[in-house]
């Protein structure tokens, strides 16, 4: 299990990591810098509840994640495995159970916060724990069209805020506009670099 201390501010990353490419290194990095982040996990998922098609074997996809991730502050885990939950909202309850005091910040980008609606207890994840949103340059449509940005218009920080998003109390959620590497995992998948 990974290891936090009370206060720590910790960024969750989540995803099945299909592979893991540049591109998840890049955005980790940048969340660390302006979310300002004590640590940051990424949570290798067993599977995604959402997509019809399994991922590659969970061992292969951490082992690629650990070669990837090495960076002091990131730490590649399998915890939803290991804990047994399948959905954010189940994985965020427990880890509050397991780490008293821990300030958790979930980090999404701007095409899962489109989508965040279909998310089981996506509204008790937005009400529970802080939310920092990246995307790329011109991702602010469908970031300021999504359900979930609509209803908790409220609750959003001003880029300016973002280094004390894991220090507020939800609902609160962060849009940042980040460089981004061109790249994701399903191209690389595409191209026969990555078999299941």
């Amino acid at each position: 299990m990974p290891r936090a201390r009370p206060g720590q501010v910790v960024g969750l990353l989540g995803g099945s990591f299909d592979p893991p490419h540049q591109g998840h290194l890049h955005i980790s990095h940048e969340a660390i810098k302006r979310f300002r982040l004590d640590r940051l996990w990424w949570l290798v998922s067993p599977g995604n509840p959402l997509k019809p098609e399994g991922p590659a074997p969970l061992t292969r996809r951490m082992a690629a994640a650990r070669d990837l991730a090495r960076h002091p502050r990131i730490e590649v885990t399998d915890i939803e495995a290991r804990l047994g939950t399948r959905y954010t909202a189940e994985t965020l309850g427990r880890l509050f159970v397991l780490y008293p005091g821990v300030r958790f910040v979930w980090l999404m980008g701007a095409d899962n916060l489109a989508s965040l609606h279909r998310w089981q207890n996506w509204q008790w994840i937005m009400r529970n724990v802080p939310v920092g949103v990246l995307a790329r340059p011109g991702q602010q449509i469908s970031a300021r069209t999504a359900k979930a940005a609509q209803i908790y218009r409220p609750w959003k920080l001003r880029a300016a805020q973002a280094r004390g998003l894991g220090r507020v109390t939800p609902p609160a959620w962060c849009f940042l506009n980040v460089p981004m590497v061109d790249i994701s995992s399903s191209e690389i998948r595409a191209s026969g670099h990555w078999v299941r």
